[in-house]
């Protein structure tokens, strides 16, 4: 049985994703930060961990639980968007967005993708195309675009890392989706999105570690 692990399965694609590979019949590992939540995902048939991802010895903890397992696609989804406003963020507005966003992805992925190397699997981490400096063409939401960047930076280093090693790492950009960040009026449901990530995540090869994707499989310049 293939394994998938989904940090930040709470709710919108995170969740749709676990949803999704428990229909396939895939044994899920997914955390989530609220008890609730993770009695959630228990419901699924998801073994669940509960993990704050800006908390290190919180990540600390997940390292210990996931020893010795093997993951054949790992996500990293947690995420949050902060501000909206182009200007000066605050300190507190700075923290609580790059600690989500970056940081956490640097503490994780060097848990994670060791456990994806041993099967020659798949790491992603959820990004957006807000994050690509290529096709820049507004500065709203600039402190999420800035976080973006970076955790593309973080990926894009873990792919020269992990990637001799046996895993294929990508970052994705997930659509504009039907969740609490992207609104009603957004052009994908969950159910589209995830699917559409689980596909283009199935079909990469080793040739594709590093890129930078559309839900859909097209590149994005950085």
């Amino acid at each position: 049985m293939s394994t998938a692990l989904i940090v930040g399965a709470s709710r919108g694609i995170g969740l749709e994703l676990a949803r999704q590979y428990r229909a396939d019949g895939w044994r899920v590992i997914a955390t989530a930060r609220k008890v609730a939540d993770c009695d959630a995902l228990r419901r699924l048939g998801a073994e669940a961990h509960q993990v704050d991802v800006t908390n290190a010895e919180s990540i600390g903890g997940l390292g210990w639980k996931l020893d010795d397992e093997k993951i054949d696609a790992a996500w990293l989804v947690a995420g949050i968007y902060g501000p909206d406003h182009a200007g000066f963020p605050t300190e507190k507005e700075f923290d609580d967005v790059m600690h989500t966003n970056v940081l956490a992805a640097m503490r994780l992925l060097p848990i994670v993708a060791p456990l994806v190397t041993a099967t020659r699997g798949k790491v992603a981490v959820i990004s957006s195309r807000m994050g690509s400096i290529g096709e820049r063409k507004s500065n709203q939401g600039s402190l999420y675009r800035a976080s973006k960047a970076a955790l593309n930076s973080v990926l894009a280093d873990a792919a020269l890392t992990y990637g001799p090693q046996g895993a294929t790492c990508l970052t994705f950009h997930p659509g504009w989706v039907q969740t609490d960040m992207g609104g009603a009026n957004a052009t994908l449901t969950v159910e589209q999105s995830a699917a559409g990530l689980r596909a283009t995540l199935a079909k990469a090869t080793p040739a594709q570690n590093g890129a930078f994707l559309n839900y859909d499989g097209t590149p994005i310049p950085w």
